[in-house]
């Protein structure tokens, strides 16, 4: 008898400890989940690429007050302010993204590319008390203090600027900040990764003038999207150091040319620069790349029951189908992986966020589904073992530190 009651008692004193330390892991995890919650607040996040623009003029959006409503709180896309102030979002560079389609046509796009910078100036001078345009990271800051989230701009896609060096300083003027060489294609400037046809082998002879204009005036350099050989041509010819404003690393997507190579990623810091990692689940994972025919299921069955993404019962759907396959979206996780990879090549100094919101449709990890949720991938960090002083880095700290010295050789 006395031998069961000792067994008793080892088994209570073992599952004793084992509460225990369930309990102590789930108060440590709360912790850091609300020191997550309070980092997203007291520091500065700029996400180098949001899509907004874009989206709302595929809404057919006016300058009238009648849309006003839409950036302000919306169901719909992956942004807007109150979800923005809840993941405490200070700066995302709105994307005036202009389709390769629109190199063809006899502005090359510049019309588009109006339109779109005069939408954002629209709303940053219609809401005030909410939003504010930004021209470098100062105004950031003076704007963050004053509670309104900043409206950088950077122009995905080169081509509005044509064959005039003028229009660079044109649309610098404008509130350009930074400029995606090119685009789908390869364009006057540059090739394009996501193209085979090596136009320039590179930058063109064109192109190389507009990256030294762009270091002139005082516009970021941003390599996304262009070829490798294009890549290694501006990492000769800057000045300054440049930025990859939505990319993710090749080591998890090989073959992927969109995304980074491990060569690239230590060349760009090398330079100076920052790689911004990209949400999308195409960027991500490899697996996930291949998973366009599962999302396409998931559109159906939502269209069948008369719902969009953004619907709120459109959730649990979308979350049944996840579980069922383990490999349609990536994870919160998968995204730090990407920055841990870029901190073990380049150090912490070289990495930052560029989710892509609103331009990656409904391909984004669990975790990270919109603009509130960026305080999920500071709890994974801090998970991780990066300090405080490393997290404000890769919000923001990072991106400043290139900016700053794109403004400062301009003002040389």
């Amino acid at each position: 008898m006395r031998s069961y009651t000792l067994l008793f008692a080892l088994i209570t004193l073992i599952l004793i400890s084992a509460c225990s330390k369930k309990d102590e892991t789930a108060r440590h995890d709360e912790a850091l989940h609300k020191t997550a919650d309070s980092l997203a607040q007291v520091y500065i996040i700029t996400d180098g690429h949001v899509d907004l623009p874009y989206r709302l003029k595929v809404k057919n959006f006016r300058l009238d007050r009648e849309y006003l409503g839409i950036p302000v709180e919306t169901k719909e896309g992956d942004f807007d302010f109150v979800r923005a102030r809840k993941g405490g979002l200070d700066a995302p560079f709105m994307s005036i993204y202009i389709p390769s389609k629109y190199q063809l046509t006899k502005d090359n796009g510049k019309q588009l590319a109006d339109s779109l910078i005069n939408m954002i100036r629209f709303i940053a001078d219609s809401i005030p008390d909410k939003f504010a345009l930004a021209g470098s990271p100062a105004d950031i800051i003076a704007n963050s203090k004053l509670g309104k989230i900043s409206l950088p701009m950077g122009m995905e896609n080169g081509a509005p600027i044509g064959n005039d060096l003028a229009n660079v300083k044109y649309f610098y003027d404008r509130g350009i900040r930074y400029v995606t060489l090119t685009h789908g294609k390869d364009n006057q400037i540059c090739d394009s990764s996501y193209d085979t046809l090596n136009t320039w082998n590179g930058l063109s002879p064109f192109g190389e003038k507009v990256v030294a204009e762009m270091n002139r005036v005082g516009i970021m350099v941003d390599i996304s999207h262009v070829s490798d050989s294009t890549f290694y041509d501006v990492m000769k010819l800057t000045k300054v150091p440049c930025i990859a404003s939505h990319s993710s690393c090749r080591y998890f997507t090989p073959g992927f040319q969109r995304n980074m190579s491990d060569d690239m990623i230590k060349a760009l810091a090398k330079n100076g620069g920052v790689i911004q990692i990209n949400f999308g689940a195409a960027f991500l994972d490899s697996v996930a790349r291949k998973n366009d025919a599962l999302r396409d299921s998931l559109e159906a069955i939502l269209q069948e029951k008369k719902l969009t993404s953004a619907d709120s019962a459109a959730q649990p759907i979308i979350d049944q189908f996840a579980k069922e396959h383990k490999s349609l979206f990536s994870d919160v996780e998968r995204v730090a992986d990407h920055i841990d990879h870029v901190v073990k090549l380049a150090g912490i100094d070289h990495v930052g966020i560029g989710s892509d919101y609103d331009g990656v449709g409904d391909s984004l990890p669990v975790g990270l589904k919109d603009v509130s949720q960026y305080p999920n991938l500071i709890y994974e960090l801090l998970k991780r073992g990066y300090s405080p002083a490393d997290i404000e880095k890769i919000c923001s700290g990072n991106v400043f530190r290139v900016w700053n010295q794109v403004i400062a050789a301009a003002a040389q």
